[in-house]
Formats: structure tokens, C-alpha cells, sequence
């Protein structure tokens, strides 16, 4: 297992939701008996906080922020099609072994579809950080094998980011003349993803999957949910991994 993935998920963890304003409620709790309307309004802050954040309508509309505008692609914008890894399900039971996440077969699934109406060429890129079949390895399985698509023609298997995705796959394209990419990920990962792939001089062409419509104002957009949790984790994890690689950079 890399170190360094696995500092940077504790790191990640501490800093979203709900973890930070289960803190902050604990330390409003801790605070009850010496400063009373200090810890009411940490315990109430941290309430409203997670309340909010587990609407859809905010959840929505922080993932919104982060999309790329839906374009329709031709197949004259770019020479390969490049499909970024986002994640797997370990030891699957069903599988009797590693298989393809969530997230990484919603990409799959339209890389495979763009594929064959653009006759593209494709690279797919993910390693293994945790150890294990790299995800690189087994989207390629899940390309020729459950879709069929044979245009498979690069894979890249030792990248544990998004910035190592773009950095390890560049030279590959290169190599073979390629300049220009479709960029497929997740519609709310590309804003953190493009850039980086153009930072290593490839022309990009965002191609997101997972696009919804806007969450509507009614009465269940208010309403807390355990899904509209989740969509508000990955948006913020998306824009503090933005702020992450500015400060890096």
C-alpha cells in the first residue's frame, strides 16, 4: 500500500463532511458546563451544517459548480479517447476477487459507448494504491470482455491520482503522435482533471458521464437524505483537491 495515498485519504477524511462538524459538535458538547452558549452554538452550527449538506438541493448545486457545459462530440475533436480510473471494489464476493467500482464503470460503460460511435482509440489509466489488480488492468478486461470494444491501446497501471493519471498517460499518447484527447471521468471530477492533463501539453476535450438534471425547488429538496450527503462529500472533496494542487503547484 503506498504511504503517501494512504496519508492523503486520512488527511481528506478529517477534512470532509460529516467528520469536521462531528468535531466541532463534540467540542460544543465538551464545552456545555464552562461556556454554555459557546458549546450551544458549536453543537447547533454543526447540526445546521450537516443538515444542510445532506440536501439536495445544496448537494446539487455543489456538484453543478464543478461540470463542465454537456457538448456534443463528433469524433473530429481529438485523436484518442483517455478514461481516468475512479476507484474499485476490493475482494468482491460475487466476483471472487477485485472488480470495478462504482465510478470507474460509469466511465467504462460510456468509454465503451464513445468508443464505438467515434472509432477512437483508447487509453485507460489507474494503479493500485492498496495493493492488488491495478484498475488500469481490470477496465481494460471490462472493455474487451462485458463491451466488446477492441480499440483498447494503452493501458497505464501505475498512477495513484488524477495528477499521476495525467503524468504517467501524456508520454504514452505522445509517443504515438497523439495531441489531442476526449477526457472521460465522472462530469464533477473533470474540473480537476483537465487541467492537468493539459498542463502536460495534450488538447482536451471534456467528455463527462453522470450528468442530471437540476434539482428542482419543492418541499424534498430540503429534506435531509444519505444520498445527498454523499454528492455534497465528493464535491468538496473535488474542490479541496483543486485547492491542493494550486498550493502544490
Amino acid at each position: 500500500m503506498s504511504i503517501s495515498w494512504l496519508l492523503t485519504n486520512i488527511f481528506a477524511g478529517l477534512l470532509l463532511p460529516p467528520v469536521p462538524f462531528l468535531i466541532l459538535g463534540l467540542i460544543g458538547l465538551g464545552q456545555l458546563k464552562r461556556r454554555r452558549a459557546l458549546g450551544r452554538g458549536l453543537i447547533a452550527g454543526s447540526l445546521a451544517a450537516i443538515w444542510l449538506l445532506s440536501t439536495p438541493l445544496l448537494a446539487g448545486w455543489l456538484l453543478d459548480s464543478l461540470k463542465p457545459p454537456p457538448r456534443e462530440l463528433t469524433g473530429r475533436e481529438a485523436d484518442a479517447i483517455v478514461i481516468l480510473g475512479g476507484g474499485r471494489i476490493a475482494d468482491s464476493i460475487e466476483y471472487g476477487g477485485d472488480t470495478l467500482g462504482r465510478f470507474t464503470l460509469e466511465r467504462v460503460r460510456y468509454g465503451a459507448w464513445l468508443a464505438k460511435k467515434l472509432d477512437k482509440p483508447i487509453l485507460v489509466t489507474g494503479g493500485a494504491p492498496d495493493g492488488g489488480i491495478p484498475e488500469g488492468e481490470m477496465m481494460r478486461a471490462s472493455l474487451e470482455q462485458e463491451f466488446a470494444v477492441r480499440q483498447v491501446r494503452w493501458v497505464e497501471t501505475a498512477s495513484n491520482n488524477t495528477r499521476e493519471n495525467a503524468r504517467l498517460s501524456a508520454p504514452l499518447l505522445q509517443a504515438a503522435g497523439v495531441e489531442s484527447i476526449y477526457l472521460i471521468s465522472n462530469a464533477w471530477h473533470l474540473a480537476r482533471a483537465v487541467p492537468e492533463f493539459e498542463a502536460q501539453g495534450l488538447r482536451v476535450i471534456p467528455a463527462g458521464t453522470g450528468y442530471a438534471p437540476p434539482e428542482t425547488d419543492n418541499p424534498l429538496s430540503y429534506l435531509p437524505n444519505a444520498r445527498a450527503l454523499q454528492d455534497s462529500w465528493l464535491a468538496l472533496h473535488e474542490w479541496i483537491g483543486l485547492l491542493w494542487y494550486r498550493i502544490r503547484n
